[in-house]
């Protein structure tokens, strides 16, 4: 199941839908140090548990509808 996740930089007050490779691309600029896929996934798995994740300058929540 692919999950949809939005993201918002902490500068901007709208959420914004992201796809998964401008979300890899977003972890990488943020976090150059770590495995980009290997964050994905975490961050997926934790946003699926409702939560929402902070890396760096981002944020990421999964998609409501509705």
């Amino acid at each position: 199941m692919k999950v949809e996740i939005c993201t918002q930089y902490t500068y901007e007050k709208k959420w914004m839908k992201t796809s998964h490779q401008e979300l890899l691309r977003m972890i990488e600029e943020e976090m150059p140090e770590t495995d980009g896929a290997s964050t994905l996934s975490y961050i997926i798995e934790e946003v699926q548990r409702g939560k929402v994740i902070t890396l760096g300058g981002c944020r990421f929540k999964i998609l409501k509808n509705g």
